[in-house]
């Protein structure tokens, strides 16, 4: 199952489903857009595309918005491909993507039938996932996790401590071997789409 989720001007989400079959969905605020945003003024009428290329979902703007296209709060230059738990932002509207069923690779091996459940979970490790993903609270495409030292604070537990409880969570959510600056936002990105974390819990 990959979608996307968004939601609109009235407060309601919704999901847009991808398939592979529908090879380019098109994004803007133009009324004939696979994926319409038509009350964000800050939408070109042609905005993005996400395109399925070589058994990946990719999102492109080439030049075609006015305003650019964001994906975790980087401009996005040319294509991009997108990880699950990656957030687009289109104009003010901020759009998740999904992936449940992606190709595993090296880089994406934790699939969602591996991840961890809220039983295998100790309550600090739970309330450890929750400081860490505290900063996406309000849906900011420019968030970024809570680093060690606020984790610590909020949780009145010494740094030593919220490093040995991550690196457990790295193992549990088989991040540990990706790059060092890329563990963080993928544990608290796995954490979110999978819905141990929920904007209810931050």
């Amino acid at each position: 199952m990959t979608f996307l989720r968004f939601t609109d001007d009235t407060g309601r989400q919704h999901e847009f489903a991808l398939n592979p079959q529908s090879q380019r969905i098109t994004i803007g605020r133009n009324l004939a857009a696979d994926l319409v945003l038509g009350w964000d003024v800050e939408v070109s009428r042609l905005h993005a595309a996400v395109e399925y290329l070589g058994a990946q979902w990719t999102i492109v703007d080439d030049g075609l918005s006015r305003n650019g296209t964001f994906v975790n709060g980087e401009r996005l230059v040319g294509r991009r491909r997108l990880n699950p738990g990656d957030r687009i932002r289109l104009g003010t509207t901020l759009v998740h993507f999904f992936d449940f069923d992606g190709v595993v690779d090296d880089a994406t091996h934790t699939a969602a039938g591996s991840l961890p459940t809220m039983r295998s979970l100790t309550d600090t490790q739970r309330a450890v996932l929750i400081a860490l993903c505290r900063p996406y609270k309000h849906g900011t495409g420019f968030a970024t996790p809570a680093s060690n030292q606020q984790i610590a604070e909020e949780l009145f537990l010494s740094i030593d401590a919220i490093k040995t409880h991550l690196r457990t969570l790295f193992a549990k959510f088989g991040v540990e071997t990706l790059p060092q600056n890329q563990k963080r936002t993928r544990l608290a990105a796995l954490a979110m789409q999978s819905g141990l974390i929920s904007d209810h819990d931050l």
